[in-house]
């Protein structure tokens, strides 16, 4: 494991020296460290792995930059163009927040394989459900810009940016595993994508959008097994 710096950006090199690797993207509330356990499958089979710190995470949690989808985008096109530099076949694993993030920021780039786990594929339907969990309408949003709630602040300009960006544009062999009790994305979202795009779709009925309970792991890295 070799810690280093990409722009400004922490970040971590796991396994032995390959042609082939994958670039880790995070979720909310992770860090660069939390790609040990995909490393640990990714490395036997001839990958290295590059995970970094988002913005507001990790060794950034008290940095100046937002961690926004404009930010976020920004940093993924910094480790992009660094790992396209240095490697022939560069594939990606994205989770959550990250996901988001990778569908927006990485359309465009030449990946040979995609991995979403529990991916943040449609935020305009998640922002909706927070303005009704927390009573917060269209038109205060607007007037106000921003509303905190108990979740997160909602944003105006965020929720104008998901309205106008759709995601009309993936061509990459992409693979889903998604939570049967995800509450952040119902399953419909997830089958639109994987049949819009011809990608994966693995659910796992039991589990919750983090994959943090007791058979998680195992589910997760069988997956992972398989899917890599």
């Amino acid at each position: 494991m070799e810690k280093f710096s990409i722009d400004g950006i922490p970040a971590v090199l796991w396994g032995v020296p390959s042609d082939k690797i994958y670039i880790y993207v995070h979720g909310k509330q992770g860090y660069k460290e939390y790609a040990e356990a995909f490393a640990k499958v990714a490395e036997t089979k001839g990958y290295q792995i590059l995970s970094f710190d988002l913005p507001r995470h990790g060794e950034r949690k008290d940095g100046p930059e937002p961690c926004d989808v404009w930010q976020g985008i920004k940093d993924l096109e910094k480790i992009a163009d660094f790992t396209f530099g240095k490697w022939t076949e560069v594939n990606f694993f994205a989770c959550s927040l990250g996901a988001f993030f990778a569908l927006h920021g990485y359309a465009d780039k030449p990946f040979k394989k995609c991995l979403l786990q529990s991916p943040i594929i449609d935020m305009h339907w998640l922002i909706r459900q927070m303005m009704l969990w927390f009573d917060v309408s269209e038109a205060r949003l607007e007037q106000e810009k921003k509303v905190a709630t108990p979740f997160e602040t909602l944003d105006w300009d965020y929720y104008q940016y998901v309205l106008q960006h759709p995601i009309n544009k993936w061509a990459f062999r992409t693979e889903i595993l998604y939570a049967g009790k995800d509450n952040l994305q119902p399953l419909e979202v997830m089958e639109a994508f994987a049949k819009g795009f011809g990608a994966g779709l693995t659910v796992s009925p039991d589990s919750e959008h983090p994959f943090m309970g007791p058979e998680d792991e195992a589910i997760v890295e069988k997956w992972l097994t398989r899917v890599i």
